[in-house]
């Protein structure tokens, strides 16, 4: 039985600086696929020595005396990454294309996945201010599309679903520990759903952008809507959701996703906004989780990071926020919120889950209850005891009570 062909769209939006014109079809001769050039280059960017706002809320260096990602593997399934951004050099490893074939992921004609993963890994420089969080992972990039946002459109060639599907079950057998998905199904693909199990039960870490349709109601994206896959929806420097970000029970918690600087194609920074950004910030967490405490399964790992993330205005009203806005030192440094339990299912938390402050207040106030209930009820059985001594001795006496054993 045939079925529809489904592709992925990334979960990126333009902030003014990817415009060009519409990528042209790939032509095909003799049933074999041409591999073109980059049809269009891309703006130039400048390098940014002002430090970025997730930098200012996340400090890396705070981090880096315990943990940097070093030694962990996070496959960015993307556009390719840029192994020549002076920030990524050393840090990319021999990946794949499934779009043009032949290819080792390091093309990358639309940025997307550049800046992907320059949130994760982009090593410190002089002078510049922007680096990843986890600066020593390895990126293993795993190219699957090359879609641009054209006056807010997506446009450019994607591999199908099943392509998609394949480009996770590579990753997992390319040993990475951690994969990043900021690319979006609108639509509950078998061979995805089956690619992603594939992953959680090999113990990798699966994160994925919550996409960017609020506007148009929220449809289920997809591998986020998938048992073991963290959700990540997107804030802007206030910690406010972004207006662009989905809310569903598909979204764990979130993270920077709006004004968000990253590294460009060749060198050099721009500004950018989507769910696609957000989840990176996700990814370099469990990679220094990974690095840090590698007798955590991918189960326990994604439970820290759930489990530490901090409160956000919307956390149980319904507002798209999941458990709350990610935390990374959080994650790292606080001992409890995980089991040494076997792997399990990983599930999208509720937006309407309690907020945890007053979840603390009311377990103060049955704790205080209980304290009442207890004093009261010595003190009653005190005044019980009082009584009935004051009627018995008296008794006692006038009867010449003795104590066993006395002459």
């Amino acid at each position: 039985m045939s079925r529809s062909i489904t592709r992925p769209v990334v979960a990126g939006l333009a902030a003014g600086l990817l415009t060009v014109p519409a990528l042209p079809t790939v032509a095909a001769t003799s049933g074999l696929r041409v591999v073109p050039a980059c049809t269009t280059s891309l703006t130039t960017a400048r390098p940014v020595t002002a430090a970025p706002w997730p930098q200012r809320r996340y400090d890396p260096t705070r981090l880096a005396p315990l943990a940097t990602g070093a030694g962990v593997t996070v496959a960015v399934v993307d556009s390719g990454v840029d192994r020549a951004h002076p920030q990524l050099a050393e840090r990319v490893l021999t990946g794949t294309d499934l779009l043009d074939l032949g290819g080792d992921g390091s093309r990358d004609c639309a940025g997307h996945g550049t800046g992907v993963a320059s949130i994760i890994a982009a090593a410190p420089r002089p002078g510049v201010a922007f680096h990843g969080l986890a600066p020593d992972a390895r990126i293993l990039p795993v190219r699957v599309s090359e879609q641009q946002v054209v006056q807010g459109r997506e446009s450019g060639r994607t591999v199908t679903a099943d392509e998609f599907a394949r480009a996770i079950r590579w990753a997992v057998d390319h040993d990475a520990d951690v994969i990043n998905l900021s690319v979006v199904l609108y639509a509950d693909d078998p061979e995805v759903r089956s690619a992603v199990r594939y992953a959680v039960d090999r113990d990798v870490v699966l994160v994925a952008a919550a996409g960017n349709l609020h506007d148009s109601g929220d449809p289920q994206p997809f591998p986020a809507g998938y048992d073991g896959v963290i959700g990540v929806g997107a804030i802007g420097a206030d910690g406010v959701r972004a207006t662009f970000s989905q809310t569903g029970p598909y979204v764990d918690l979130v993270a920077p996703g709006s004004e968000v600087l990253t590294a460009a194609p060749g060198a050099g920074h721009h500004q950018v906004e989507g769910t696609s950004y957000a989840a990176p910030f996700v990814a370099a967490t469990a990679a220094l989780l990974r690095g840090y405490r590698p007798e955590l399964t991918a189960a326990q790992v994604a439970e820290r990071i759930i489990a530490t993330a901090d409160p956000a205005p919307g956390v149980g009203q319904g507002g798209g926020y999941g458990a709350g806005v990610l935390n990374p030192y959080r994650a790292v440094t606080e001992t409890g919120g995980s089991r040494a339990a076997g792997p399990r299912q990983v599930t999208a938390l509720a937006d309407d889950r309690a907020d945890p402050a007053t979840l603390a207040r009311q377990a103060r106030r049955e704790s205080a209850r209980d304290r009442a209930l207890l004093v009261g009820v010595v003190v009653g059985m005190t005044a019980a005891t009082v009584v009935l001594l004051a009627l018995v001795l008296p008794r006692g006496a006038r009867r010449r009570w003795r104590p066993a054993g006395e002459a």
